[in-house]
C-alpha cells in the first residue's frame, strides 16, 4: 500500500491561510459592485426626476404658444399634449395664477 504525502501548503493551518486573502478581495470586490451599483440607481432616480420636470415646463410651454394661455393643470397635458408619467412614483404639484402667468410645477419623486 503506497502512502502519498501532501505538502505543507495544502493540509492544516496553512491552507487556511492562503485563503484568508481571496476571500477578503472577493468581499472587497462584491462590497465595491455593491456600493457602485446603488450610486447608479441614485443617479437615475434623480435624471428621472430632471427628465418629467424638462417634459412638464417643454409642454407647458408649447401649450401657451399655441393656445395663448398655460394649461389649468396637468389632466389637460396629458389629454391635449399626450404628457405621459408614472403616478405611482412621481407627484406633480402644479400651481396656476393666471392663464398668462407661468404655473409654479414642481415635481416628487416618491421612490427617494
Amino acid at each position: 500500500m503506497k502512502h502519498f504525502i501532501l505538502p505543507n501548503n495544502i493540509t492544516g493551518k496553512s491552507f487556511w491561510k492562503g485563503l484568508i486573502i481571496p476571500i477578503l478581495l472577493f468581499l472587497c470586490l462584491l462590497l465595491f459592485m455593491f456600493i457602485g451599483i446603488r450610486n447608479v440607481s441614485s443617479a437615475s432616480d434623480k435624471e428621472s426626476r430632471q427628465i418629467l420636470q424638462d417634459a412638464l415646463l417643454r409642454t407647458t410651454v408649447q401649450c401657451y404658444a399655441i393656445e395663448g394661455m398655460y394649461p389649468p393643470n396637468v389632466e389637460y397635458l396629458e389629454e391635449h399634449y399626450g404628457l405621459l408619467f408614472d403616478r405611482n412614483r412621481f407627484i406633480i404639484h402644479y400651481e396656476i395664477f393666471a392663464g398668462n402667468i407661468p404655473p409654479d410645477i414642481t415635481v416628487i419623486d416618491l421612490s427617494e
